[in-house]
């Protein structure tokens, strides 16, 4: 559990000789590439932790066309907020992409470690903020960047995922169709 334990200790600042106890907070499962954790209408119950592997959240239209929402690659967090706090059915479906070792992180995980470890707050509070700013942009991007614009910022976010998922899923993400984030990918390999 290398990655949690890093999360733990740099990013949250829980001494490492304490990470061992934050295990009570959390369940690790083994996910199948396709396996889902949550579907559309169900009620979101964990945020999970990418320990390893690499987790999609989506949604499907009314036409059947997907629109990828975020992916989640090692030491990353994904969950349906609004279901998840908010007692609220999910919109959305959360797969993973890849073979995963996924931690289910209790509904009150956060919560826990503030009380435990009162310093926490501070920084999940850090990380919270920059989730909402990254939404935003992301929010942004779709309606004021072009094609390209959004393919590059999607390189600075997710640069260690490109190989690791078909082009129709970078181009559902980007909100284009494949065949346009071809063209973008061979007009910036000219310049």
């Amino acid at each position: 559990m290398e990655n949690i334990e890093h999360y733990l200790s740099e990013v949250l600042e829980i001494p490492r000789s304490e990470t061992a106890f934050c295990g009570s907070f959390y369940t690790v499962r083994s996910i199948k590439k396709g396996e889902l954790l949550l579907r559309e209408g169900e009620i979101c119950r964990h945020t999970y932790f990418v320990e390893k592997g690499l987790l999609r959240m989506y949604s499907i239209a009314k036409n059947g066309k997907e629109h990828i929402i975020q992916f989640a690659p090692e030491s990353w967090l994904m969950s349906d907020r609004s279901s998840l706090y908010f007692n609220e059915k999910s919109n959305y479906y959360i797969e993973a992409i890849e073979d995963s070792e996924v931690l289910f992180l209790s509904p009150d995980f956060f919560q826990n470690l503030n009380q435990s470890f009162p310093e926490t707050v501070t920084n999940n509070d850090l990380l919270l903020q920059k989730h909402i700013r990254n939404l935003q942009n992301r929010v942004n991007s779709l309606l004021a960047e072009t094609a390209e614009e959004r393919y590059l910022n999607f390189i600075k976010m997710y640069p260690n995922i490109l190989q690791r998922v078909p082009q129709w899923m970078v181009a559902s993400y980007l909100g284009v169709t494949p065949e346009s984030l071809s063209r973008v990918r061979k007009e910036l390999v000219k310049k």
